[in-house]
């Protein structure tokens, strides 16, 4: 191994890394923004002040939680529509909560389009980042097909067990009798005529057979028609 394929993991994990770590730190200031927004907005609604902060992890923890448990159950090939369920519901609550706290509390000079559209920005953006960790943070799951070789075979391990697969299919093949004695050619036309008819035997297999060529076999047999014609 090089200094180049050494590098290539180590390269890709730091790249994975700094990824995470970006990631953390813009899902925890989309949770404040959020958090702050709804907080206000729980106040503004009649929940005492000492209990306010409840309703925005509960609105946005259920964004978290879901998403965790959409790539958990996905992992383990069992539904996730219930999951996907909790985080869509999630996702629009505190979208449309976050718009209605920026319109309430907006300076009236700024339309309320804008207020409500940079006002969801941050939890749109804490459903994709926290989806996004959830992928990178996942162990890397790798398929090995049952007939791939075993590591650490040099190459002439390799040549070796390629050279047993293929004396074992020949062997396993199904092939005729061993090869006869030599025999005249008058006796082994005659073999080869009863192969042919009463066995139903190739040509090829003939020629095995016979210890001759497949084109000896033919003529044999080319022969025999034009005879029959005479």
């Amino acid at each position: 191994m090089n200094v180049a394929e050494v590098g290539q993991p180590r390269g890709r994990r730091l790249a994975v890394v700094t990824a995470i770590t970006g990631t953390v730190f813009i899902a925890a200031g989309a949770f404040w923004l959020s958090f702050t927004a709804l907080a206000d907005l729980a106040r503004r609604s009649g929940i005492d002040e000492g209990q306010a902060w409840a309703w925005p992890l509960i609105v946005d923890g259920i964004i978290v939680v879901a998403t965790v448990a959409v790539v958990a159950l996905a992992n383990q090939h069992r539904a996730t529509w219930y999951p996907w369920t909790l985080l869509a519901a999630g996702a629009v609550v505190s979208v449309t909560a976050n718009a209605i706290h920026a319109i309430i509390a907006a300076d009236t000079d700024v339309p309320s389009v804008l207020a409500a559209s940079v006002a969801a920005i941050p939890p749109l953006v804490l459903l994709a980042i926290t989806h996004l960790t959830v992928i990178l943070t996942r162990p890397a799951t790798t398929t090995t097909d049952a007939r791939e070789e075993p590591p650490g075979l040099g190459l002439g391990e390799r040549t070796e067990a390629v050279t047993r697969d293929a004396v074992s299919v020949l062997a396993d093949a199904p092939t005729p009798t061993s090869p006869v004695e030599v025999l005249p050619v008058s006796a082994r036309r005659a073999e080869a005529t009863r192969l042919r008819e009463v066995e139903g035997w190739s040509n090829k297999q003939i020629a095995r057979h016979l210890g001759v060529h497949p084109s000896t076999v033919g003529r044999w047999f080319g022969s025999e028609v034009k005879e029959e014609t005479s």
